[in-house]
């Protein structure tokens, strides 16, 4: 966490690999980042300087870019299966294979 004024670290949690997307929830004071590792941690604000991991949500492997609703405070994340990486891919940068056709969907979850 981190103070929006001055820059300042106040508090770190470990969260899961390859994160995109953070959110916070200022009703239920919940922050949530979505991780390309198939996780959203879930972490709750204790005090305006103290946080605490209430849950690592297993979600689907890639699956990282997230929206909040804050009138439901349900989480939205986009999901798809994708084809398998070819073992003759170029060491040049990372890329991901083809969707497959017709698996794109979004994952909702709420309380």
């Amino acid at each position: 966490m981190m103070d929006s004024a001055d820059g300042k670290v106040i508090a770190t949690v470990p969260i899961g690999g390859g994160v995109d997307a953070n959110a916070f929830d200022s009703v239920t004071r919940l922050v949530f980042s979505s991780n390309g590792d198939g996780t959203v941690t879930i972490v709750r604000e204790e005090t305006p300087d103290q946080l605490t991991v209430v849950q690592t949500l297993a979600t689907e492997r890639g699956s990282r870019t997230m929206a909040l609703d804050p009138r439901t405070h349900q989480i939205y994340l986009a999901a798809a299966k994708f084809e398998s990486q070819p073992a003759t891919a170029s060491a040049g940068p990372r890329q991901r294979p083809p969707m497959v056709p017709g698996s794109f969907r979004i994952l909702v979850y709420g309380r």
